[in-house]
């Protein structure tokens, strides 16, 4: 399987409660907002409880793989994403694009969160391209193609509709609230999205 991309590992094998978490926090300290880590841990339990505190702190839980005796878990230091003044001036709801990806409308899906979250879940036929990473993959996308943008919240989305309409993309919708509230058809990592 191909590793996912990471900002950092930890290694957390063969320690028990609460130390996954103990190491997990003193980490994500270090981390700058947005970035992604990976926790390898032998301890069962690590899971629920690595969940349980991503979300008490803020933090992104993306999701596990188990590899036999080592659970690598992923999650997201929190960015307050929920601060950003929206600036793109087209956008459409999570419903919107629902409607449309029923319909079969011709449009493309363009999803701006890191490939770890994208992995994890995800909607069906999007295209994957990490915020950071758009400007030099620009050359993948079409500028004459209807881009509905996602990411978790549609600020990382609205940063790239501003960015793909500054370039020259003529039909650039961000999609507000995003995956964070999505509903609908996903496709996932552990092949356990909703159909």
């Amino acid at each position: 399987m191909k590793l996912l991309k990471t900002d950092f590992v930890l290694d957390a094998k063969g320690l028990s409660c609460p130390m996954p978490i103990v190491k997990t926090k003193k980490v994500m300290n270090e981390l700058q907002a947005g970035q992604v880590i990976e926790v390898q841990a032998t301890d069962k339990g690590s899971k629920a409880d690595l969940q349980a505190w991503a979300n008490s702190a803020g933090h992104q839980y993306l999701g596990t793989i188990d590899e036999g005796e080592v659970f690598k878990h992923y999650l997201r230091k929190s960015s307050n994403e929920g601060f950003i003044e929206r600036k793109h001036p087209r956008v459409a709801s999570n419903e919107e694009l629902e409607t449309k990806l029923e319909m079969n409308e011709k449009i493309v899906v363009l999803d701006v969160r890191e490939e770890a979250e994208y992995a994890f879940c995800h909607i069906p036929n999007a295209i994957s391209i990490p915020l950071g990473e758009l400007e030099e993959r620009l050359s993948e996308l079409n500028k004459e193609d209807k881009i509905y943008v996602v990411c978790r919240t549609g600020n990382r989305s609205d940063l790239a509709a501003q960015k793909l309409a500054e370039k020259g993309f003529v039909d650039v919708i961000n999609v507000v609230p995003g995956m964070s509230a999505w509903t609908g058809k996903t496709d996932s990592l552990n092949k356990e999205g909703r159909k």
